[in-house]
């Protein structure tokens, strides 16, 4: 068997091969609500046969989104969309996870489609954003308020909630964002967090925040259930976040109990990035090996071998994949041929199976 169609049970998550649908964001909700466009797009990756699919960064507060489309989880109203997604997915023998985040100063953006511009605080579709400290992401953008004790322990209890929120519908498995630039990776990235408190200054306090958002986390999320965090392993930028810092992240994650490192890297700084075929799996090497923890890898990994050869030279163990399951939703049906492997099509689908 390869490596890319062998199961992996990680607690009570057991995934039948290591292709996972990477977070995506659609921009297609309204008030944080799932819609069928969100039925058809996550299904019809389940169909093409991943093992687990991610949703999108699915915002734990009103301010805590990207843009005003972005999906929610901060009412118990969203829950029966989302739900009704879970079933689907579950009976094409795929598992579901949620990504839970807040964008934090990033917050309050246009559609990318529609420029994505930050939306001023005043005007229709825009609110006040905040960070760790009064530092805007871009000139020219509005400065986030600086979250004070009473902020930071509100953020908390959102994570929290949405926790108990997708226990209650049946989720797999979390994944808490703190990367890309958004509030979690703002508090850790030395770039964005000038703050003098407990939770600035020393990496030690950078990271407090991002610690105890899992920690808040695990209160509520069964312990047999896996847990991932999702960090940008460089800032690619001078004087900013660095690998050596992510792998010591790492080891305190897994102290923590968390079971994955999602790998990726950049977003919080406008910085140059040199992009190349699995340009982040480094990053994921290093931190599975030096910091003893499963990792998953992601970033232009485009093809069934490439894939293949990350995880049989121990680079990673799981594999996250975006944009080419945008191109090919069933792209793993399509790994599978080309690795010789015979995996199980849907039953609607199987007169298109190959079969030399």
């Amino acid at each position: 068997m390869t490596n890319l169609f062998s199961p992996i049970q990680i607690k009570n998550l057991n995934l039948k091969n290591r292709i996972v649908v990477s977070p995506m964001c659609e921009y297609s909700a309204t008030d944080g609500f799932a819609n069928n466009w969100h039925l058809v797009h996550l299904g019809a990756r389940a169909i093409g046969g991943a093992a687990l699919i991610i949703t999108e960064a699915i915002a734990v507060s009103p301010e805590g989104r990207i843009s005003y489309s972005d999906l929610g989880i901060w009412k118990d109203e969203h829950l029966d969309k989302l739900k009704e997604i879970i079933d689907f997915v579950h009976e094409q023998g795929t598992l579901f996870g949620f990504q839970l985040a807040h964008a934090g100063r990033k917050a309050s953006h246009d559609k990318p489609w529609k420029g994505g511009k930050q939306i001023p605080a005043e005007d229709e579709n825009g609110w006040q954003t905040f960070g760790p400290s009064p530092v805007a992401f871009t000139e020219g953008e509005e400065l986030p308020v600086e979250l004070d004790k009473a902020g930071i322990q509100k953020v908390l209890e959102d994570f929290k909630a949405a926790a108990v929120r997708a226990d209650k519908i049946g989720a797999d498995v979390l994944e808490i964002h703190g990367a890309h630039g958004y509030l979690m990776h703002q508090f850790y990235s030395p770039l964005s967090n000038h703050r003098t408190d407990e939770y600035g200054g020393s990496f030690e306090n950078r990271v407090r925040f991002l610690l105890e958002t899992v920690e808040a986390v695990q209160e509520v999320w069964p312990k047999e259930k896996a847990l991932f965090v999702r960090i940008s392993a460089t800032d690619w930028t001078e004087g900013g976040w660095t690998i050596d810092d992510s792998v010591k992240l790492a080891a305190l994650l897994k102290a923590k109990g968390v079971d994955l490192v999602d790998t990726s890297t950049g977003g919080n700084a406008l910085a140059r990035i040199p992009l190349k075929p699995g340009y982040q799996v480094e990053f994921a090497e290093r931190i599975k090996k030096e910091a003893g923890i499963l990792t998953g890898a992601v970033g232009l990994i485009t093809n069934a071998a490439q894939a293949e050869e990350i995880l049989s030279s121990g680079q990673a163990d799981l594999i996250f994949m975006a944009r080419e399951l945008l191109r090919d939703p069933h792209f793993p049906l399509r790994a599978a041929h080309e690795l010789g492997e015979k995996i199980k099509w849907p039953s609607q689908y199987e007169r298109a199976e190959w079969r030399d």
